[in-house]
């Protein structure tokens, strides 16, 4: 089988477009508070004109379908070409000095990661602080389900994007046309933006730092304006919001629609949702109350920092309201095996999604009861439904390549130079795309110290993650680049 590489190239193309398109939307900012429009204004400039250029070359393809072949390999191009070109504002602004911490802090934004080697945020001009924000918001929901509702134009169906971009185990389908599913999911996700936006103001944030913290916590970035985090705010009520609402960016989209039309017996009944809330509920009790026994803080406080830090990790959204790594060393224990949790599938979080976790125990109590049975067909169940063999063995040998890719990663950094607790936490947070991590590349602490190599090896995790493995590793089979 050919790839289609005027195809490919055409959809990068619209994709540079988009990315120039939401660069000059940080130009009011920069504008606003006197700061240089170049940086922007000729970064999206270029993106602008090479993504046009390329889109109208590759334009007259009479071509117009996209094998799943194809479909892989448009996100990973997609995916660097927007990064690549995400550095310009940040290197024509002076923000950033080198190639090396550009690409990572970009990569880190579009795979919604928030690893930043960023020592003083606050320093940073509010248009390209902007940007950093933008680019999580765009790689939330996923730049190609983005152009999932634009691909009509070009004559595209789209399906086999949608699978590459989103291949985590979500069997619900709201509607049978993926240019359906695409548009609500995006009304979703801006509407909850925009309501988390102006909750934030009535909250006492100004309306810069609304608008940017609502940007990634929908995205479960983590990103935010402040070096503090959300812990500069020192308000119960912020906390209280960015926690609920880092609680929906992490629960199926698919889940959220349903509650949104009222039909809550459907909620309740997704097996992987009602794992997930328990999930947080009962260990943010445990950890609270472990808190206040400790007289570290008041009870109520206890319980909001301990909820806060607990959806943040889970969601892989990595804003930070307390050092948990500074409360007890079993909690931080805790804290680093929740980054390898992750929240729903169908959700715009990272890490390993409770639905593999949740099948993965399944099948493994059952396999005991098959030893006893080897004559009974005993499948695994999820929402009172059969689940395939081929999903079981995919979700198995997901987690095992995952630990795989994290053992190899631990080895590779560590011969930077790092100490073996920021070689775990380093690697959990970038292949998760969670942000804060162990040791110095903990809650208050950065990536700027990492060598050039370790940021590369990182950005890598960091997209391997995002695009859940086997996206990525499909490139690296020769299996994939034979013709039929």
């Amino acid at each position: 089988m050919r790839f289609n590489f005027k195809q490919i190239a055409s959809f990068s193309g619209l994709l540079l477009i988009i990315n120039g398109i939401f660069m000059f939307l940080c130009l009011p900012f920069s504008i606003y508070y006197n700061e240089p429009i170049y940086p922007l204004g000729l970064s999206g400039l270029i993106a602008l004109l090479t993504g046009g250029t390329i889109w109208f070359i590759n334009r007259k393809n009479e071509n117009k379908e996209l094998k799943k072949k194809d479909g892989y390999l448009v996100v990973i191009v997609g995916w660097l070409t927007m990064s690549l070109f995400g550095t310009f504002p940040f290197l024509l602004s002076g923000e950033i000095s080198n190639f090396t911490d550009a690409f990572f802090e970009t990569i880190s934004g579009f795979t919604t990661t928030g690893a930043s080697i960023l020592t003083d945020i606050e320093s940073v001009s509010k248009g390209i602080l902007f940007w950093r924000s933008l680019t999580q918001w765009i790689g939330g929901m996923g730049i190609i389900v983005l152009a999932v509702a634009i691909l009509p134009i070009l004559g595209i169906g789209g399906m086999q994007l949608f699978i590459a971009e989103a291949p985590g185990l979500s069997p619900d389908k709201m509607k049978p046309r993926i240019k359906e599913v695409a548009k609500r999911l995006w009304f979703i996700y801006i509407g909850l933006t925009m309501l988390e936006m102006v909750l934030l103001m009535f909250g006492g944030m100004n309306f810069y730092d609304a608008i940017n913290h609502a940007l990634t916590t929908m995205a479960t970035g983590g990103f935010s304006t402040k070096n503090a985090s959300i812990a500069h705010f020192d308000s119960a009520y912020i906390q209280y919001v960015i926690t609920f609402f880092m609680f929906l960016a992490g629960t199926n989209f698919t889940i959220t629609y349903y509650g949104l039309k009222g039909k809550f017996a459907k909620v309740w009944s997704n097996e992987e949702f009602r794992n997930y809330l328990i999930l947080v509920i009962l260990l943010s009790v445990c950890i609270s109350f472990f808190v206040f026994s400790s007289k570290w803080e008041g009870f109520e406080k206890s319980f909001r920092d301990s909820i806060f830090q607990v959806v943040s990790i889970i969601t892989t959204t990595g804003f930070v309201s307390a050092d948990y790594t500074a409360w007890a060393p079993f909690l931080t224990i805790i804290f680093f095996l929740l980054m390898f949790v992750g929240a729903s599938a169908g959700s715009t979080a990272g890490g390993v999604k409770i639905i593999r976790h949740t099948l993965l125990f399944k099948n493994s109590f059952l396999e005991m009861k098959r030893q006893l049975h080897p004559s009974a067909v005993i499948p695994v169940r999820l929402n009172s439904q059969a689940v395939s063999r081929d999903i079981t063995y995919n979700v198995l040998a997901f987690v095992m390549i995952y630990l795989l890719i994290y053992g190899v990663g631990v080895f590779l950094i560590s011969f930077t130079g790092v100490d073996f607790d920021t070689a775990l936490g380093a690697v959990a947070t970038c292949l998760g795309n969670i942000g804060p991590g162990l040791g110095s590349v903990g809650p208050v602490n950065n990536f700027a110290h990492i060598t050039p190599f370790g940021k590369w090896l990182l950005a890598g995790l960091m997209l391997l993650g995002r695009l859940e493995l086997f996206t990525v590793l499909m490139l690296f089979n020769p299996n994939f680049w034979k013709k039929y």
